[in-house]
């Protein structure tokens, strides 16, 4: 079985959706749409300037890379033209966006819907979840979590980014929100949160540092901060157990500005002596890894069990507990943007 898939959104996260496209056996793309056409496409691949458009062509799976705004939307009108598909993050610039896609997933049980938490598929990550699972190190005590680049906008990237009306939000919601989601892979559901809001570097209408402190019922915290001050790009995710902790450090990535990715154990024995490891990770599959998952639960017809739309809702709400935990950040935005929260 040979699935034909539509890619809506070219830009560079839809392009990088395309390479890996192409090494899946299972998966033939037939067209795109963007509203610029200003790249090569291979002959047998159309193109068209308007979602809708690529909706009426005869695909089977839709990737949806696309603005915030226009997210939530098109994975809807996807699924009402009985496609499989699989969206970038975050979901939507708010809440209901998700929820309103959720609705209409119930309506299409037969359908595969699947978001791109991309880290949750870094091989770091799945052997670091592999050691706090065996409960060799006990249960977790704390995390602490640093996701820092330099600018809001990077690369050359679009400058949307940087418009509420559009994104949503600022550097929590852009990249944050993988820290978000690994904190909750890690350690469950976080029910208070105290947090710190704030745009008073870059001065945009969306924030360019977070600062929070998370708690779940079982008694875990985690403590957040999500930057666009960060000037040498870091990932930094530690985990503390009863008997020793996990740090990740660095992230593999196509800018290659988060360095080296590592995973680093230590260990505590009877006797409280320390033994460490560390391990070094030069290769990333996370984005064919997480492609073949989804493809998988088509083809098998297997029930997506992680990065599916409830992980998305989940996520999504724990980034807007942290938003709202900050009552003047709350305040100002309810007044000027209405229609946004």
């Amino acid at each position: 079985m040979v699935l034909s898939v539509g890619i809506a959104g070219f830009g560079i996260v839809g392009q990088r959706r395309a390479e890996c496209i192409k090494n899946n056996k299972y998966l033939n793309l037939t067209a795109v749409c963007d509203k610029n056409n200003e790249f090569e496409l291979e002959k047998n691949i159309k193109y068209f300037s308007n979602f809708k458009d690529l909706l009426n062509t005869n695909i089977q799976v839709l990737f949806v890379c696309m603005t915030n705004d226009m997210a939530s939307k098109v994975v809807i009108a996807g699924l009402k033209k009985g496609l499989h598909v699989f969206c970038e993050k975050p979901p939507g610039r708010n809440i209901k966006e998700i929820e309103d896609v959720i609705l209409e997933e119930k309506n299409h049980p037969n359908l595969k819907l699947m978001y791109g938490f991309n880290h949750r598929f870094h091989n770091s990550i799945i052997d670091a979840l592999d050691i706090t699972r065996s409960k060799k190190l006990g249960n977790i005590i704390n995390l602490r979590g640093i996701y820092g680049k330099s600018k809001l906008i990077t690369f050359n990237q679009p400058d949307w980014r940087t418009k509420r009306s559009i994104a949503g939000g600022g550097v929590l919601l852009d990249q944050g929100i993988h820290m978000v989601d690994l904190m909750r892979l890690f350690a469950g559901e976080f029910n208070e949160v105290k947090s710190f809001v704030s745009n008073k570097h870059w001065n945009y209408d969306v924030e360019d540092n977070v600062y929070a402190i998370l708690k779940s019922e079982k008694n875990i915290f985690a403590t957040l901060n999500s930057s666009a001050t960060q000037w040498k790009h870091k990932f930094s995710l530690e985990v503390n157990f009863e008997k020793g902790n996990i740090l990740l450090e660095g992230i593999l990535s196509s800018s290659k500005s988060y360095g080296e990715e590592t995973l680093t154990v230590l260990n505590l024995n009877h006797d409280e002596e320390v033994s460490e490891y560390t391990k070094k990770y030069d290769y990333d599959p996370s984005w064919e890894k997480e492609i073949d998952l989804f493809t998988d639960a088509i083809i098998k017809n297997k029930k997506i069990e992680t990065s599916n739309s409830l992980d998305a809702l989940n996520t999504l709400k724990l980034v807007y507990k942290i938003y709202y935990s900050d009552i003047k950040w709350r305040n100002q935005f309810e007044i000027e943007n209405p229609d946004i929260y």
